[in-house]
């Protein structure tokens, strides 16, 4: 039985118990050490800025290892740095690599769907066109910000193509290579692709970006011939506000929003809209949504009770846009507020 189609408190038990086994296999000693060598091994951070969208989903769709990609999401990926949050944010991760004697790729991602154009962003109508131009935009800031020759901060443009789960890759002089079309005993080609696509990308940049790409083809090949009807089209019960959601590694499940923009309010309604939609076209049960907000902390005191109140505050705002704009959406909303303890990936809930 999938999980889209259990009644409402099912699907959050089964929520909360996916964020639970997410701590655990984060913390088991054997993936703690793998991805420690991963990191040795391919030193470069990886940043990705997405799409709220459930299907859009990097660490699957790459076989990446877990706590490897870190993901900033918004609706249709529309992002500014000069948002300040999100502005600081992104330079904190640049310094602190920096600090490490690393370099950084920032994936500035859209996507769309081959088979089906109305299976496209909701945030930017549809409009595959208009969405890569708005990538190109942040590509432009982020080379403002970080400089233009690249040798330290690498921003790449990708469309993310969710009836295969594909990357699009954009190179510097317009070149696009689809991975779709990369067959399984071509993966030895890609260093080849990547050279030719970014000249101006470090070496060691190429280096940690060939594993992504490598298993986004065997991902993608995996995929085929499996029935994926209903993976394709949006199947999302639950509105996830904040930051710390890479426990969702299941995809189309949620609508995630990190709370970046000045004006939460559009993407949150937005994401309340799409849920009804799903409701209405049948795609999920109509007894209710799950609104789950979050807020990360490294330390007991001060800064896990800052992680409480925004948590909290994060969950009442939203609450307040779903009742404004979807009210009888909002009638069967269950709400669960909570903490993530970021150094071991556990999600707690706050006593409300």
């Amino acid at each position: 039985m999938s999980v889209h189609t259990r009644p409402i408190r099912e699907r959050i038990d089964w929520l909360m118990d996916l964020s639970r086994r997410h701590s655990e296999a984060y913390c088991d000693p054997e993936n703690a050490l793998a991805r420690r060598r991963y990191l040795a091994e391919h030193d470069t951070r990886i940043v990705v800025m997405k799409c709220m969208d459930g299907r859009v989903h990097f660490p699957n769709a790459t076989r990446t290892p877990l706590g490897v990609i870190r993901s900033f999401r918004n609706l249709g990926g529309i992002f500014d740095l000069g948002w300040p949050y999100l502005g600081d944010m992104l330079a904190d991760a640049v310094e602190d690599a920096v600090a490490a004697g690393r370099r950084v790729l920032i994936m500035i991602s859209y996507h769309y769907s081959r088979g089906e154009p109305s299976r496209g962003c909701a945030g930017f109508n549809c409009d595959r066109n208009a969405a890569i131009a708005h990538c190109h935009q942040i590509r432009d800031q982020v080379e403002r910000t970080f400089g233009s020759r690249h040798q330290t901060v690498y921003p790449l443009v990708c469309g993310f193509e969710t009836d295969d789960d594909a990357l699009i890759l954009h190179g510097e002089s317009g070149e696009r290579l689809d991975l779709a079309a990369v067959a399984d005993t071509q993966t030895d080609s890609l260093t080849s692709h990547i050279e030719s696509l970014y000249p101006e990308m470090p070496a060691e940049v190429r280096r940690d970006l060939l594993p992504l790409l490598e298993g986004n083809v065997r991902h993608v090949r995996a995929l085929r011939g499996v029935d994926r009807a209903l993976d394709i089209e949006h199947r999302e019960w639950a509105i996830c506000v904040g930051r710390g959601f890479d426990f969702l590694r299941e995809p189309n499940v949620g609508l995630i929003i990190g709370p970046y923009s000045p004006d939460l309010s559009h993407p949150i309604g937005k994401a309340a809209g799409i849920i009804r939609q799903n409701m209405e076209q049948g795609r999920i049960p109509d007894d209710g949504l799950l609104l789950l907000t979050t807020a990360p902390y490294d330390r007991e005191g001060p800064d896990r009770a800052r992680a409480v109140i925004k948590a909290g505050f994060l969950a009442q705002f939203a609450a307040e846009v779903i009742t404004r704009e979807q009210p009888e959406l909002a009638r069967g909303m269950q709400t669960r507020v909570t903490t993530l303890h970021w150094p071991s990936r556990r999600l707690a809930p706050v006593d409300q």
